[in-house]
């Protein structure tokens, strides 16, 4: 799954400290703009069930069927790289309610689809509101966050997508008996519309953006509503500054290869650059979409039917949801290297075990366990944790680019792996296609463990001096930090 991140420099936004009914309604708000990440996962989740139903009504074969899944991300590429100059133009709050109506629209054409382009015509709309709100949401939720309770209040949204994804499949299970496949689309429209209605009259505008924006009587209104008039006159004055000097920065750089995406490829930013780049792919390129997309197919494989599948499938959006709860809480405590490592190793050993349980035909039931188990693995450390290394290792001066570029990797990568899994499947055998990703996993943990330092408890210097220490362009003494662990 993936985020994305605002191309304005700064995407903190300037509370730090609030009482904690404050952090309670900020709280509220987060969790209201936190249903464009719901709808990510639903709207990515629900046709794994509805495709048993739809190939048949429809008479897909299995590249339609693939088309049926990936058509989405190329929505969301477009919708990911527009979403920032619509967010800049209309403000974050007016932004993210035109993003809940495109999913409404998306999920209409969708629900009343005649036939295969129509069917597919809507799930490019519906990929244009996932892509947007990828990159709309993590900002607006940043933008609005204390600093104490940043961390919680970002992987709100990560919590959000598995619990849309989750959601999709108990969905699908509801209508399965049926086989009502539109219904099955049709209820997205839900959380959409209560998400237009919060941008209506709920949520704030980013202050963070009206101080950009130069609108500093609303921002300050906006603050002081969580803490008081002095405190919103300090802290508005502050990002004034903050912003006045990123400005400043970009002002005084005389040279053209120092702006934007081509100061990415300066030597001094290249390793985060490739790591970055390389930890994009290796999520999508893993096998993980192959499963949350096609769950209920692969499981139908086995020789349970349809219903049965899905009914299945239910356990793994629940291990979904339980271990990116669990990778919240250790993120701060264990570290990202060491997490991304375990994840890694026994995300290869279970994809590859799921492979040879197709290959010798294994029973349904251990077939679903090594599903449920890569899951886990992936939850509980490479997926939630890259979306945090992806904020941690680039400079600040590029952070937003990098991070940009690396999110397009990610989609792209999601993209090709999500329409080529079911042909690859069919020529090769849906085993050694399992196989191919366990070999992926095993190439990036040993990638990891040569070139991915520990990002915690460093601030941005001593993780770029870490990254060419490990690039070896950097003597290694230059990049210690205060956390003993880090390397």
């Amino acid at each position: 799954m993936v985020q994305g991140f605002s191309k304005e420099p700064g995407t903190h936004g300037p509370l730090t400290e609030v009482s904690p009914s404050a952090q309670r309604e900020i709280t509220r708000w987060a969790a209201a703009i936190a249903l464009g990440g719901f709808l990510f996962g639903f709207d990515t989740g629900v046709v794994s069930g509805a495709l048993l139903y739809v190939k048949k009504d429809f008479h897909l074969n299995s590249f339609e069927q693939g088309s049926v899944v990936s058509v989405l991300l190329i929505g969301a590429v477009i919708g990911a790289t527009s979403a920032g100059r619509l967010s800049e133009r209309l403000g974050r709050r007016k932004a993210l309610g035109a993003i809940g109506v495109v999913f409404i629209i998306g999920t209409a054409i969708v629900s009343a689809a005649n036939g295969y382009p129509a069917l597919m015509a809507g799930r490019v709309v519906l990929g244009l509101a996932v892509g947007a709100a990828s990159a709309t949401v993590p900002v607006y939720l940043s933008e609005i966050s204390p600093t104490k309770i940043r961390g919680r209040l970002l992987t709100m949204n990560q919590l959000m997508i598995t619990l849309g994804i989750l959601v999709a499949y108990l969905v699908n299970l509801a209508f399965s008996g049926s086989e009502m496949w539109r219904a099955m689309f049709a209820v997205g429209a839900v959380p959409a519309a209560l998400m237009v209605a919060a941008t209506l009259w709920l949520l704030p505008e980013s202050p963070q953006w009206l101080i950009t924006h130069d609108q500093v009587d609303r921002a300050r209104g906006v603050i002081a509503s969580v803490t008081d008039e002095a405190t919103a006159d300090e802290l508005t004055a502050r990002a004034r500054r903050r912003i006045a000097e990123e400005r400043e920065k970009r002002a005084r750089s005389s040279r053209a290869d120092d702006q934007g995406a081509r100061r990415l490829l300066a030597p001094d930013v290249r390793p985060a650059l490739v790591v970055g780049l390389t930890l994009a792919a290796v999520q999508q390129f893993g096998g993980i979409n192959t499963i949350i997309y096609y769950a209920p197919t692969i499981i139908q494989q086995t020789g349970l039917t349809a219903s049965n599948s899905i009914f299945y499938s239910v356990f793994i959006g629940v291990i979904n949801l339980v271990m990116t709860l669990v990778a919240i809480r250790l993120v701060d405590r264990a570290g990202r290297r060491v997490m991304v490592l375990v994840s890694l190793a026994l995300m290869a050993v279970t994809i590859f075990l799921l492979g040879l349980a197709f290959v010798v035909g294994m029973n349904s039931l251990l077939t679903l366990l090594f599903m449920v188990v890569y899951i886990a693995a992936y939850a509980g450390g490479l997926g939630p944790v890259f979306w945090t290394l992806l904020g941690e290792i680039f400079p600040p001066s590029v952070r937003a680019e990098g991070s940009s570029v690396a999110t397009a990797v990610n989609w792209v990568s999601n993209f090709l792996v999500s329409l080529a899994f079911l042909p690859l499947a069919a020529a090769i055998g849906q085993g050694e296609t399992f196989w191919i990703f366990a070999g992926i996993c095993v190439l990036a943990f040993f990638f990891v463990s040569r070139y991915l330092p520990e990002t915690r408890n460093r601030d941005s210097g001593q993780i770029q001096a870490a990254l060419r220490s490990r690039f070896g362009r950097e003597p290694a003494a230059s990049a210690a930090a205060p956390d003993t662990h880090a390397q």
